[in-house]
């Protein structure tokens, strides 16, 4: 178990084990066709996941655009409140597919608020690549066509997903267990 921080680590999903099913996820997304295919990564949480998997989309022949966007909720607690677009993108969707790519998919609202703004600027067709689906307790009817692995109900870290701003940079995922 590593100690990280002064805080142990328990890997829930390891560095090679996460290079390897990124590669199924891009075999699996280059087995649908696309018409000028657009990636935006979900920020702040998704970059390495999205860097990764755009890398091994590249891999497997595909060639898509990428892009970026930010969405915050504001209000009480992180996970309550209004949502909002806090960094756009700059290209037109207009008759394009596009996938998301977000770190982890939970109550699913910021998905499905991305995927109503793309959808109202006319692109053709939206759908999800997350690394992590934390289907438990999920109250909004949403799922994800591309999924790295499940994940059970823990506040997980690593990869991109931080706690207050620490661990973002582990190359795996994991739970804090406590202090060391």
């Amino acid at each position: 178990m590593p100690v990280i921080r002064n805080k142990s680590i328990d890997v829930l999903f390891s560095a090679s084990t996460i290079a390897r099913r990124n590669l199924e996820l891009a075999k699996d997304i280059a087995a649908r066709a696309h018409d000028d295919l657009l990636v935006i990564a979900v920020l702040k949480g998704s970059f390495i996941f999205a860097a990764d998997l755009v890398r091994a989309m590249h891999d497997v022949g595909l060639a898509p655009e990428v892009e970026f966007m930010m969405i915050s909720s504001y209000g009480k607690g992180t996970t309550s409140g209004e949502l909002r677009l806090t960094r756009d993108i700059d290209s037109d969707v207009a008759g394009r597919d596009v996938i998301l790519i977000d770190d982890i998919l939970e109550s699913g609202k910021t998905l499905a608020f991305a995927r109503d703004l793309l959808m109202g600027r006319g692109a053709k067709s939206v759908s999800f690549a997350v690394l992590l689906d934390k289907s438990e307790g999920r109250n909004a009817p949403i799922s994800a066509d591309f999924t790295g692995f499940d994940c059970p109900d823990h506040f997980v870290v690593g990869y991109g997903m931080d706690a207050a701003y620490a661990f973002r940079e582990l190359p795996f995922v994991g739970v804090v267990t406590g202090d060391a």
